[in-house]
Order: structure tokens, then C-alpha cells, then sequence
């Protein structure tokens, strides 16, 4: 069940960008976003591989105001706090958005975008504690923890 306060997500306020479609594995639930993320990267931290079920994973930040849930928002199942947590589909427990940095952002699952969106992510960080099975292939720029946005 959904927070008051999560209903925060659902308020865009720009609808003038280009808007991006999402969706879980089910379907039961849908997001519409703009295509202005200001930052992208791959997570390799325990937290994110742990909440995908993979070696790492990629997102892609932007206001908070910018992602609305436009079906199944009674679906979405929120892991953590009001400044900080996981929206999750209760149905099928795909991770659809993770809201951040004292709830101003959400980091977008990418794999969850139906549209291809214009960025990509620039950087891998938290590789500290990346996945021991796992190996880096791209040239990306590796931090051991967090980057800054950008």
C-alpha cells in the first residue's frame, strides 16, 4: 500500500519534455517519466545488486516531481522511509525506482524503461563492493563508493 507522501511521485509539474514509459514485469504497474535525467551510473553496492537480483544496477537520477505513476499505484510497495526507499511492485517485486538524497530524486531502474532514454549511464560507482563473480568490460570510470551527480 501505497504512503500518503509517495503520492508526491505522482505530481508532474513539466509536460513539455519528452516523456519516457516504464512498467514492471507483471504490468500492474506503469510510470511515465521526462527524458531529463541529469545523471546516470551503474551501482554495484550489496543494497542495489540485493534489490535486483543482479551484479549491478544501472539507473538514472531526476526530480522527484518528475516520475508519476500513471497505473497500479495502489500496487507499489514501499521499502524504507519517506526521504529514502524502494518502490517495488507488490505483485511481481520488480524494483521500478529508488527515491534518494532526501527524497529530492529518484534513481529510475533503467531496466524497467519501455523508451530508450537519451542518457546512459557515464560511470560506475560503489565498486568496492561490486560482486567478486563479477568483471567490469567497458571503460567507464570506476569509484570505489559514490560519485558525484553528474
Amino acid at each position: 500500500m501505497t504512503a500518503a507522501w509517495e503520492k508526491a511521485v505522482t505530481a508532474s509539474r513539466n509536460d513539455q519534455a519528452r516523456k519516457l514509459s516504464g512498467k514492471c514485469l507483471c504490468g500492474a504497474v506503469h510510470y511515465a517519466v521526462a527524458d531529463e535525467f541529469v545523471y546516470a551510473a551503474n551501482c554495484h553496492c550489496s543494497n542495489c545488486r540485493r534489490a535486483t537480483g543482479s551484479a549491478f544496477k544501472p539507473f538514472a537520477g531526476i526530480a522527484r516531481d518528475k516520475l508519476s505513476i500513471i497505473k497500479g499505484d495502489e500496487d507499489l510497495m514501499i521499502f524504507g522511509e519517506e526521504a529514502g526507499h524502494d518502490a517495488h511492485c507488490v505483485r511481481c517485486g520488480s524494483l521500478l525506482y529508488s527515491v534518494v538524497r532526501d527524497g529530492a530524486y529518484v534513481h529510475v531502474a533503467m531496466g524497467t524503461l519501455v523508451d530508450a532514454p537519451s542518457i546512459r549511464p557515464s560511470k560506475h560507482i560503489f565498486v568496492g563492493s561490486k560482486a567478486p563473480w563479477f568483471t567490469i568490460a567497458d571503460d567507464l570510470p570506476q569509484y570505489q563508493e559514490h560519485a558525484e551527480p553528474g
